[in-house]
């Protein structure tokens, strides 16, 4: 009896479960479809870029739209595309190395030299005689002083550029070494005086200054010593450099013509330390060099470069991996290591030496794009040895596929929320 009895239980409560279940069907179905018809619209105007979505501006349309007046787009700029190979690699090198700041040659070829006087030095001059007697040498014992010469008091250099000397008049001493003094007031005194020797000698140079200014450490001003002075010993005199010396530019003033060198150069070649002159001007500016790198590479600040994608020299130089490896490499995900590109101003006679067709580019640089294919099992050689210059732009492209793996993993996104909706039981 219990057992006809649950039996009959269950066939009453069946049709009361089936128009619950027949609801609850029907709502789910109403919701699902509101939702993917919702859904439809997003992707609709997501496609279509509607202008409902939040955004950081206006967008091209809309900014060209409300314009008073726009031009039209101007013809792209005509640029040289060279694929790297050994041959362009020694081009690109060599002019590369051509380009860095250097002193001229007509800086280079002077040698030690004894200082000459100038206007406002202060000297000392004395004067030998073999014997009493003479001229400035009382007979024996007519005088208590002992010594065979007599010292002229301390001169500075007249503007005119003479000093006074007794017996011997005017004596034209700027312009002069000491030794062509010396030897001008014993040839004017050798018929008065016995056998006249003469000594002179720069007390205090006050015309021989080298003025050392900018990124030292202690700003000064250098005398000339007589053997010369060198460019690297007035630096040393000044406390240093105050910056890393392949970021320092050195500039040396003299007269109306203004050159400059890299202080890493400087150091490292002997005819770059050229002797420097009365009157010359060292300045020394801190230029850091840099370059970016952009497209398919690691985000920007997830390396730590200076301004995110702007990265600075490390060294004299850095070839195109190391400053690859330095912006974090390609983006294993997006990049195309086929298209790696190097973007720089070229100068007409390098590329003119590759035998490129420039009928068509007027002066004298050229934009040209460098692809390293690094696909290629050489291309690692070849781009460690092609060398960065300052303001260089790499730019890695991305791979065909990216931009349809972005997308797909949108639709996915929206589809998978549109699932989990779907899948949501109504009560």
């Amino acid at each position: 009896m219990r057992r006809s009895y649950n039996n009959h239980s269950k066939r009453r409560a069946s049709p009361a479960s089936d128009v619950e279940n027949s609801r609850i069907d029907l709502g789910r179905r109403r919701w699902q479809q509101s939702y993917l018809g919702v859904l439809s619209v997003l992707i609709l105007a997501i496609l279509s870029g509607c202008t409902f979505i939040s955004s950081d501006g206006p967008n091209r349309g809309e900014v060209r739209a409300d314009a008073a007046q726009a031009t039209e787009p101007s013809p792209p700029v005509g640029f040289v595309v060279l694929d790297l190979n050994p041959a362009v690699l020694r081009s690109a090198n060599a002019n590369t190395e051509a380009l860095g700041p250097r002193f001229p040659r007509i800086l280079n070829g002077a040698t030690a030299r004894e200082a000459a006087i100038g206007v406002g030095d202060i000297i000392n001059i004395t004067i030998f005689e073999a014997s009493a007697g003479g001229l400035f040498i009382a007979p024996e014992g007519g005088t208590s002083r002992g010594g065979n010469f007599v010292a002229i008091p301390p001169q500075q250099v007249e503007s005119s550029g003479t000093v006074i000397v007794p017996y011997a008049g005017r004596i034209q001493a700027a312009g002069r070494t000491p030794q062509q003094m010396s030897k001008d007031i014993a040839a004017r005194l050798n018929q008065r005086a016995v056998e006249p020797q003469v000594v002179v000698s720069i007390a205090d140079r006050r015309s021989g200054i080298v003025s050392v200014l900018g990124d030292v450490n202690l700003p000064t001003r250098v005398n000339v010593d007589p053997g010369g002075l060198r460019l690297l010993d007035a630096i040393a005199r000044s406390g240093g450099p105050r910056s890393a010396p392949y970021e320092t530019i050195v500039n040396l003033k003299r007269g109306n013509r203004n050159t400059q060198a890299m202080l890493s150069a400087v150091v490292k070649a002997p005819d770059q330390n050229p002797y420097l002159a009365p009157g010359d001007t060292v300045f020394l500016s801190k230029e850091p060099r840099y370059y970016l790198t952009l497209g398919a590479t690691p985000a920007p600040g997830s390396i730590g470069g200076t301004n995110n994608r702007r990265f600075s020299f490390e060294n004299d130089t850095m070839s195109l991996a190391e400053a690859a490896a330095k912006s974090g490499g390609l983006d294993p995900s997006r990049a195309d290591p086929r298209g790696v590109f190097l973007y720089r101003m070229e100068s007409r006679k390098t590329l003119e030496a590759l035998n490129v067709d420039l009928g068509g580019y007027p002066g004298e640089w050229i934009p040209t794009i460098y692809n390293c294919d690094l696909s290629r099992p050489d291309a690692l050689f070849l781009a460690n040895d092609f060398a960065m210059r300052n303001r260089d732009i790499i730019f890695v492209s991305e791979a065909p596929a990216a931009g349809l793996q972005r997308f797909t993993s949108a639709l996915s996104g929206l589809t998978g929320n549109a699932s989990a909706v779907a899948a949501t039981r109504v009560y």
